[in-house]
């Protein structure tokens, strides 16, 4: 008697509503120590209290299937089938985000497709971080709104098979819903109307200036990298110059002292002279080409 849904519940979807959640798991809801000791005899006025003490959201977990405090709630919420206006006070409680947690996923499960359209969509302004027990029983850190996303995206949350929705653009061509309006629109409008304003009048000045800025720039640059240029040719021509000069000094000075050491029989004749002046010249010729290469 105690796993039984009331007499006078409706038929949910064209089912018993307990037949939402897998005969598997629902048989060890059935078995499970908190089911026994906290579901038992529990009312739709004692569920906020039960719900108040959840710690986090979850299905199923470990090889054994364990259910979650969450899931049990969940199945003691379609046996007791509570009206709706208990439902969305749960969705509308603030202060306590697990039992926001539990009545959109009770309404996911029992609701029309407009029904959850209009009270789940508002969620996703609820930023705040939940705990969420993996089918591994290890926990992960998750947001409402990414909660939320799921029921109305995924087709199974927390081990629950969830009841085919209708899109959203079907429901707004046949006029159950309205359009959806974001919050970001209206802060974006106001963003480029103030944006807009500001800079109409200053949009020619700052044109004006970025003209003249970047011509100086170019100009300057030019004129840096010009000068650097021409420095660098001029220094590099001066030192060459000057190694030239220095070194045919040297050449001519070794050879008067050369010439003076020697004796009249032994001093080079013209032909000589010239036959040194072009060995020397290859000479050079050859450092030059093996310092370069």
């Amino acid at each position: 008697m105690a796993n039984r849904t009331l007499k006078d519940a409706k038929n949910i979807h064209g089912t018993n509503p307990q037949y939402l959640i897998e005969k598997i798991i629902r048989s060890r809801i059935y078995d499970s120590q908190f089911w026994k000791e906290s579901c038992f005899a529990l009312t739709a006025e004692l569920m906020v209290d039960k719900a108040m003490e959840l710690r986090f959201i979850g299905g199923v977990y470990g090889g054994n299937i364990k259910p979650t405090p969450f899931i049990c709630l969940v199945l003691k919420f379609l046996q007791i089938q509570p009206e709706k206006d208990i439902v969305i006070e749960f969705i509308k409680n603030e202060e306590f985000k697990y039992v926001r947690a539990l009545g959109a996923f009770y309404l996911r499960l029992t609701a029309s497709a407009v029904d959850c359209y209009k009270y789940l969509e508002p969620l996703y302004n609820d930023y705040r971080k939940i705990r969420r027990q993996n089918r591994a029983g290890q926990f992960e850190v998750v947001h409402m709104d990414e909660f939320i996303d799921d029921l109305l995206r995924e087709e199974r949350v927390c081990d629950v098979i969830l009841p085919r929705l209708q899109k959203r653009n079907v429901l707004e061509e046949n006029g159950d819903l309205d359009p959806k309006v974001s919050l970001l629109d209206d802060d974006l409008d106001q963003d480029i109307d103030m944006s807009s304003e500001d800079d109409e009048p200053k949009k020619k000045m700052d044109i004006d200036d970025d003209k003249r800025i970047k011509y100086a720039n170019k100009s300057d640059s030019y004129r840096r990298r010009s000068r650097s240029n021409s420095h660098d040719k001029y220094k590099k021509s001066k030192d060459k110059h000057r190694r030239d000069r220095s070194s045919e000094r040297d050449r001519k000075h070794r050879e008067d002292r050369r010439e003076k050491r020697r004796s009249p029989e032994r001093r080079r004749s013209p032909e000589r002279a010239r036959y040194d002046d072009r060995q020397y010249r290859r000479d050079r010729s050859y450092e030059r080409d093996r310092r370069r290469y």
